[in-house]
């Protein structure tokens, strides 16, 4: 347990001089009652130690009541209400090898479709596919059906744009935000990375381009914070053009949307041959680590088809239920509240007065 004010906390010290002036005034009045020829004040249920109960209560009323004057935070789970979920989903030419069977794509689109059919039917779920360029391919719907079809749909390409794919997520959830690919550096890849390079300058300009959303000023949050929505990212290796990742994931991270990275493949990977020619194509965690860290995610692993199928079934539950700190305060005000009032009943009851 934390506390939001923890400085009221020194408030405490008054609870022990509380029960020294209590106790010091029940020993004078007892040496007065004394004086009257030994007669007994109280009666009934008060005798004894029993009279100390209705004060003790009072005292620790009290002390509740101060605690809860610190504002105690505790982390508890708590139902998440993510209403949207965009799954981006890696299409690149790597995601054609079959370290994980029957290959990668293929065991992806299976686990994305039961991860879609666990869902709530009220999550509103969208397919954002990248390669060299990341598209929107299926609007945030609750229909299952279109998403499956979305699913099916997907085929290879060429190139991986990690950052890409934030971005157009991004813009998804947020379209009156202004939300586009210039407003993230870019990262130099290869030749494709600097054809698409010229391809969006010529584009651009030196300026902005007329009629484009332009992004609007707004208060970043905390990581993490927003809980309508939530990123899935899959992908199986290092982002080769595009916008930079990082950046990218930095300004999910401002908006509060976390990006949950899921890396397909395992780290020896394989020789993929096509078109005659041939690369190895392994599994790179770090920059998928990297996303996922920067907007409060998590990132898994999954090397085979049952992993990524465990994988899946994990987010379930962390969309089902997540841990969020929470004020208690009102529970130490609310015990504090009870104890008062079960002191003052019994005081009332015993002595026909309240002490």
């Amino acid at each position: 347990m934390t506390f939001v004010w923890p400085q009221m906390l020194w408030a405490l010290l008054a609870v022990p001089l509380l029960a020294a002036a209590y106790i010091a005034w029940t020993r004078r009045r007892g040496a007065s009652l004394g004086t009257l020829g030994g007669l007994s004040m109280s009666a009934g249920p008060g005798r004894g130690r029993w009279r100390h109960l209705p004060p003790a209560l009072f005292l620790l009323a009290i002390a509740l009541l101060l605690v809860s004057v610190g504002r105690p935070a505790a982390v508890v789970t708590l139902p998440a209400q993510h209403e949207t979920v965009i799954l981006a989903i890696d299409v690149s030419g790597s995601m054609r090898a079959t370290d994980v069977k029957p290959n990668r794509l293929a065991a992806t689109q299976a686990a994305a479709k039961a991860f879609v059919d666990a869902q709530p039917r009220s999550t509103r779920i969208g397919i954002v596919t990248f390669a060299g360029i990341a598209s929107l391919v299926q609007p945030p719907t609750e229909n299952r059906e279109d998403i499956a079809q979305a699913i099916d749909r997907l085929q290879p390409q060429r190139g991986t744009a990690i950052g890409s794919a934030i971005v157009v997520s991004l813009a998804t959830l947020f379209p009156g935000a202004g939300i586009d690919l210039r407003m993230v550096g870019r990262r130099e890849g290869g030749a494709d990375g600097n054809r698409e390079q010229r391809r969006d300058a010529a584009r651009s300009g030196p300026g902005p381009v007329p009629g484009a959303p332009q992004a609007k000023p707004f208060e970043p949050v905390p990581a993490g914070s927003f809980d309508s929505a939530v990123i899935v990212l899959l992908s199986d290796g290092q982002s080769t053009t595009g916008p930079d990742p990082v950046a990218a994931a930095r300004l999910a991270a401002e908006r509060g949307v976390r990006v949950y990275t899921v890396g397909i493949g395992t780290a020896k990977g394989e020789v993929l041959r096509t078109d005659g020619w041939s690369m190895r194509v392994a599994l790179d965690e770090s920059g998928l680590k990297t996303v996922a860290d920067l907007t409060r995610g998590e990132y898994f692993l999954a090397d085979s088809a049952t992993e990524l199928n465990r994988i899946y079934k994990t987010m379930s539950s962390r969309f089902v239920m997540e841990k969020k700190e929470f004020e208690v305060g009102a529970f130490f005000a609310a015990g504090a509240a009870f104890l008062a009032l079960l002191g003052a009943a019994l005081s009332v009851a015993w002595y026909g007065r309240i002490l």
